[in-house]
């Protein structure tokens, strides 16, 4: 009886390293794929460009500049998964999310041309920067825009929004608002559990991931249905100036948010 006791806590230990092992590579595979897309697109830019008579010089310099820019973020992307994954925090540092947004526009850029949609900010300039780690914050903001982007496939009037604001209480709150089809209130709940997607070709990896970092941060991130149409992700965020019992309290009143 023992022996099958150890034997099945053995099997048991086994089958959840494999399934952390592979919701880590799940991770990876899911953070990657974007930048990855966005390296081959552009490589075939400056094929094109180079392919002409005479040569577009500048345009394949700068498609071959972007090349190392999202090489750079999926290097980025892989070391900040895989920390998740251990016990070790990544350094964090003051961040300003205003300037962390205007990057991850620019990053998006292209694919907003391409999908003929427009963004729209709406940045309180008072905002107060909050302690984090900035390639994983990047991460959330890049994953939220990119997905506003794909859920305005179906309709005309394409078009994002992307505002900051401090809270009274202190924190400080970024929104995302897309204009798209919304997302099933039967599935709403779901929409941050993992391996959860909606899409056909999706791992449902990317929310469940922005959470546990916005989480991991003392913050919360939900979703809501817009006022007119589309989907509304929010996040919050303790600031600097939260510190010792407010910072706690304040996380703890923000578990529940609306």
């Amino acid at each position: 009886m023992q022996y099958a006791l150890q034997t099945g806590e053995a099997e048991l230990a086994g089958y959840a390293q494999a399934s952390r092992m592979g919701t880590m590579a799940a991770s990876i595979a899911h953070e990657v794929n974007q930048p990855l897309a966005a390296i081959v697109a552009n490589a075939n830019a400056a094929l094109r460009w180079m392919a002409r008579t005479p040569p577009g010089v500048a345009e394949a310099r700068e498609s071959l500049e972007q090349i190392v820019r999202e090489g750079q973020r999926a290097a980025d992307v892989i070391q900040s998964v895989r920390s998740m994954f251990k016990s070790k925090e990544l350094a964090r540092a003051s961040v300003d999310l205003n300037q962390l947004i205007h990057e991850v526009l620019t990053l998006v850029q292209g694919t907003l041309e391409k999908h003929g949609a427009v963004v729209r900010t709406e940045l309180d300039e008072a905002l107060i920067p909050v302690t984090g780690n900035r390639v994983q914050l990047q991460q959330v903001l890049f994953n939220l825009v990119s997905n506003a982007i794909e859920a305005m496939e179906l309709v005309v009037d394409r078009s994002v929004l992307v505002k900051s604001e401090l809270e009274s209480g202190g924190g400080v709150r970024v929104t995302v608002e897309d204009s798209g089809s919304g997302i099933d209130p039967k599935v709403i709940d779901q929409i941050f559990t993992s391996f959860f997607t909606t899409k056909t070709d999706g791992m449902g990896m990317g929310l469940s991931i922005c959470q546990a970092i916005i989480e991991s941060h003392g913050g919360r991130l939900w979703v809501s249905p817009s006022a007119s149409r589309g989907a509304v992700f929010r996040f919050t965020l303790p600031t600097g100036r939260l510190g010792g019992e407010y910072k706690k309290e304040w996380i703890e009143g923000n578990k529940d948010a609306p």
